[in-house]
This record gives structure tokens, C-alpha cells and sequence, in this order.
């Protein structure tokens, strides 16, 4: 009996340590997966720059596209399906430095460059708001205003 007793102590150590380690391993893992899955999905800085399209246009062939430089946003209006242009708004940008949305800023128009331009925006200055892939801000013409939204090409 106490060489049974012996082995049965002996399992029973035995069973324990192997518990002990693979929960220790098993928590690692675990651990480890959750610290890279946080890494893998930290938001990013989104990044304006490029060319944009209206996605609200009230036709095929007329809407508003935009070009963002690192500092400089111009947007046309088009029409006759693309084939004419008319600049819209030639002002400053400034690009997000965090990825909190919404991203809002003020840009600064470019009076120079506008002021020949009869379908051009006088304002001295417009609000546009970046929000879930979005670039938006509002568009008066002849006493009706209406909020433009862009998308990345």
C-alpha cells in the first residue's frame, strides 16, 4: 500500500505541473494574441491626399472633384460628362495629425488664383470636415446651399 500511495502522490504531481505549465503557456498565448490583435487594429492617420469625387452629384454628368496636396485643396466643377471644368474653390489644407474623426479645418482661400473664375466660391474661408472616408462642406449658389460629399478615387 504505500508504494501505491507513492505513485498516486507522484500522478498527482505530476498532473499538476503539466496544469500549472499549460495554463502559464496557455495564458501567454493568450496574452500575446490580444497585444497583437491591439497592434493590428490601432487607428491610422488618415491620409486626404489624392483626388476626390463627389458621391452625392445631382447627375452623371455634373458634379464637384477635388485635388488635396499636402497643403493646398482645389475643387472644380464638372460638367458635360467631364469634358468641362470650372474651378470651384483653390484654398490652403491642412493634413490630420491624429486619426480622431471627425477631422475638421478651416482652409483659407486663394484669392489670386480664383478671383477669374465666375463659378468660383468668393468666401474667405470654407469649413470641410473629413469623417468615415468622407470629405464634406457646403456649397451655396445662387441662394441654395447644399452639403457636397467626396470620396477618395
Amino acid at each position: 500500500m504505500g508504494e501505491s500511495l507513492k505513485k498516486s502522490i507522484a500522478s498527482i504531481a505530476l498532473v499538476s505541473v503539466l496544469a500549472l505549465t499549460g495554463c502559464s503557456g496557455t495564458g501567454n498565448t493568450a496574452a500575446g494574441a490580444a497585444d497583437s490583435k491591439a497592434t493590428q487594429e490601432a487607428p491610422k492617420v488618415p491620409d486626404l491626399i489624392g483626388s476626390w469625387k463627389q458621391s452625392n452629384p445631382s447627375s452623371e454628368k455634373s458634379y464637384q472633384q477635388a485635388t488635396v496636396t499636402a497643403d493646398k485643396m482645389t475643387i472644380e466643377w464638372v460638367s458635360d460628362g467631364g469634358n468641362t471644368t470650372s474651378i470651384y474653390w483653390i484654398g490652403t489644407f491642412v493634413s490630420p495629425t491624429s486619426a480622431n474623426e471627425p477631422y475638421s479645418w478651416t482652409s483659407t482661400r486663394d484669392v489670386e488664383a480664383t478671383k477669374s473664375s465666375l463659378l468660383a466660391s468668393s468666401d474667405a474661408t470654407k469649413e470641410f470636415k473629413y469623417e468615415g472616408g468622407t470629405i464634406s462642406y457646403k456649397v451655396s449658389a445662387l441662394g441654395t446651399t447644399t452639403t457636397v460629399n467626396l470620396k477618395k478615387n
